[in-house]
């Protein structure tokens, strides 16, 4: 169970939203995510009471169009895994949300199956139960 947030500027929530079907379209297609495996904190930022910091990290120049996709999921995928769910995410962001790919960030959190309760106060994953 992926648990992804969303980060962008401006007050565009159907672009928002079809960055949130992009990536959870990714999850599914390069880590075989199940469709109903969806968890999705969706985030504007107005720039004013609330904003985004984003510098040009590595030559990579950012503006006001950067795209923060945080992806919290148990460990275990490979770095090529790792890689393609990347130029997943890039590649329909552009496509759908004319995001360009060098203002999508991402980052993955990993963590092990104990970590997660989906309700009921239980660790569904955790095998030692």
């Amino acid at each position: 169970m992926p648990l992804v947030r969303i980060d962008t500027l401006g007050p565009d929530t159907v672009r928002l939203h079809t960055l949130g079907d992009a990536v959870h379209q990714a999850l599914m297609d390069t880590l075989g995510i199940p469709p109903e495996d969806r968890f999705q904190i969706l985030t504007t930022h107005d720039g004013t009471t609330s904003t985004l910091r984003y510098g040009d990290h590595l030559g990579i120049p950012h503006d006001d169009g950067v795209v923060l996709v945080a992806v919290t999921l148990r460990a275990g995928r490979s770095p090529s895994q790792k890689r393609a769910l990347y130029r997943r995410i890039a590649e329909p962001a552009e496509a759908r949300a004319g995001v360009e790919p060098r203002n999508v960030v991402i980052t993955l959190y990993e963590n092990a199956s104990p970590d997660w309760s989906f309700g009921h106060g239980e660790a569904q994953y955790d095998t030692e139960n």
